[in-house]
This record gives structure tokens, C-alpha cells and sequence, in this order.
């Protein structure tokens, strides 16, 4: 009673409503930067049952944003860090750690778990999948994603309301919008926008009126406005699951890694990420043109060498080598994860 009496004492919540949150069971895919606030704030406000999915681990960039790691927890597994710091928070709950990739394997055997899910990913591989495994199993997805300095929440399938390919009926065109490691984004903007998350949450768990449901609402972090867009209903149906198919170049991209692109004879290093970005690259035969620059700065390439192309973590490169395959760059490679697996690749050698 002491841990959630501000929130019995509201006159909506009581201790009937803080009964429903006990009860609750939310799981959360992905704990970076969305779902480190969701995870946060849902162990906090005694949500019963929490389930965290994530694959990935800590790394130092990502303590920009993602506040619920330290130094201590780099190299840890996420969904695995994660829990030993809520049980911290609040002992009181179960919490679930799922150190995996989710997939169409296992999706909705995870689902058929829990009452609500929580999209905190980046990618839209595994968005298309939440929502389908959700409309599959009838569950509510509260959705949030981030670019740069905007934000976007909404509450999809709820109560039979739009789903998520309602707003977005296909994926886009593969590596057409980078994700964070790729563009940046301000630190407290996922902080903003899971927050926002975690309060849509708890207003599903406590049947509140007007859920983000057939709506979605956009945050400017640079200049504090928002905007809220109507999503109407459409007729897609989702029969089953399936991998998702990014409509991609029709142009093939071959791939390096970074040990065979050193080995490579007659080659070229072309970096596409901005001049200010770190780390920066210590590569033979390099050179920098940002990717905005690239299609009027093709002379300074040497069409008789091997192109390997690198950026952050291997997704504007890709676009970058279509933009050469039109002027007729045929002998292009993209660097499998960037700069980011070849800093690693070069510490392992030192």
C-alpha cells in the first residue's frame, strides 16, 4: 500500500485500479531507447507481469539514451541487464528476460502470454511481425518510434481499432530510412515518446477513455509542438505469419567484411557518413564523400578499383552503391557492419 499510495489516492485509480495493474501482464520488445523509459516506468507504476525481449547488447552509444544501463552492464545482454536492474526497482513483480531475436517462430507463443504488447524496436522487419502476431492473437500494441528530434506514439488493434499496416499498408524500400545509429537522435527523445508508451499502457490496463487508438500523435523535440493525425481502418487482412519482403533495388549488392576488403588488391575505401561523425576511419586508400554529396562527386573515385563502400553500420552504404550502380560503378561492395565492425575487427588485431 505504501509503494503505490499516490496512486491509490487518485479518485480514477483507487486501490481497484492499482489491483488491475498488479494483475497486468505487458511485454516489451526491444530495451533500448523506447523501451528503456516503458520498462522503467510500467516496473514502477506495479504492473504484475513484465516481459522483456532483446537480443541485442549494451554498447557505450547507447548510453546516451538508453538510462538504464551503465558502464558496468556493457557487453551484457539487454533484456538480461534490464531485469537485474528493475528487480531492483521493484521486487514486488515478475519479470521476464527473453535474451532472443523475435521471430515467426516464436512470436506468437510469446503473444498468447501477455495482454498488451509494447513495440520499443527500430526496425521495420519486426514492427510488420508485432503487428500481424498481434492482430493474430487479438492483442493491443502501443507503438512509439523516434527519428532525429521527432517522435511518434500510437495504440494499434485496440478494440478492434486500426492496426498497424492501417497507417503503414507495406514496408518501405530496404535501408530507405536509417534507424538512430545511422541518422543520431536526441538523447531524451526516446525518454519523451516511451514515456509516452508506458502511459498508454496503463491507460489500457485501466480502461480509460480516449487510448491513442485510431490516432497518431507526433512530438517535435526541437520546437515542443505536436500534432495528432486520425488513422482510419482499412481491410488488410492478416491470415498468417510470414517474413516480411522489403521491395529492395533490383541491382544486386555484393558484401565484404572487413578482413577480406583489406586482403582485397586495387581497392578503394569510399566513407559516406558526414564529416563530423566518429570514429573516424584509418583505412588504405581512403576517402570521404557524405552520401548527400555523392552523385555530383563520383570523379573522384577511380572506376578501375574495387569500391568498398562503409558508413556507420552498413545501411547508407547500400544506398550509396545503388546511387553508383546507375553512373556504372560495377565493381562495388558494401562493408558488412560499417565502421562500427571494423573498429572492432582492428581492436582483435591489436
Amino acid at each position: 500500500m505504501n509503494r503505490y499510495s499516490r496512486h491509490i489516492i487518485l479518485e480514477d485509480i483507487g486501490t481497484e485500479g492499482q489491483n488491475k495493474i498488479s494483475k497486468g501482464k505487458v511485454l516489451v520488445i526491444g530495451a533500448g531507447g523506447l523501451g528503456c523509459p516503458v520498462l522503467q516506468y510500467l516496473v514502477a507504476a506495479g504492473v504484475g507481469t513484465i516481459g522483456i525481449i532483446d537480443y541485442d547488447n549494451v554498447e557505450e552509444s547507447n548510453l546516451q539514451r538508453q538510462v538504464l544501463f551503465g558502464t558496468s552492464t556493457l557487453g551484457k545482454n539487454k533484456a538480461l541487464a534490464a531485469k537485474e536492474r528493475l528487480k531492483d526497482l521493484n521486487p514486488t513483480i515478475k519479470i521476464n528476460a527473453f535474451p532472443e531475436r523475435l521471430s515467426i517462430t516464436n512470436a506468437k507463443e510469446y503473444f498468447c502470454e501477455y495482454d498488451i504488447i509494447v513495440d520499443g524496436t527500430d526496425n521495420f522487419e519486426t514492427r510488420y511481425l508485432i503487428n500481424d502476431a498481434a492482430v493474430l492473437l487479438n492483442k493491443p500494441v502501443v507503438y512509439g518510434a523516434i527519428y532525429k528530434f521527432e517522435g511518434q506514439v500510437a495504440v494499434f488493434n485496440y478494440k478492434e481499432g486500426p492496426t498497424y499496416r492501417c497507417l503503414f499498408p507495406k514496408p518501405p524500400k530496404e535501408s530507405s530510412i536509417p534507424n538512430c545509429s545511422e541518422v543520431g537522435v536526441l538523447g531524451i527523445l526516446p525518454g519523451i515518446i516511451g514515456t509516452m508508451q508506458a502511459n498508454e499502457v496503463l491507460k489500457i490496463i485501466l480502461d480509460f477513455n480516449e487510448v491513442l487508438s485510431g490516432k497518431l500523435f507526433c512530438f517535435n523535440a526541437k520546437t515542443s509542438q505536436t500534432s495528432t493525425f486520425s488513422i482510419s481502418k482499412s481491410n488488410y487482412k492478416v491470415k498468417e505469419l510470414k517474413p516480411i519482403e522489403s521491395k529492395s533495388c533490383n541491382t544486386e549488392i555484393k558484401e565484404i567484411d572487413i578482413k577480406e576488403a583489406l586482403q582485397k588488391k586495387d581497392s578503394q575505401f569510399l566513407d559516406v557518413r558526414e564529416l563530423n561523425e566518429i570514429p573516424k576511419a584509418e583505412l588504405p586508400n581512403y576517402i570521404q564523400i557524405p552520401l548527400r554529396q555523392l552523385s555530383q562527386s563520383t570523379h573522384k573515385l577511380d572506376k578501375s578499383k574495387a569500391i568498398i563502400v562503409l558508413c556507420q553500420t552498413g545501411i547508407r552504404s547500400k544506398t550509396a552503391i545503388q546511387q553508383l550502380q546507375k553512373q556504372n560503378f560495377n565493381n562495388c561492395f558494401n562493408l558488412k557492419g560499417g565502421i562500427i565492425a571494423t573498429q572492432n575487427y582492428l581492436k582483435e588485431k591489436i
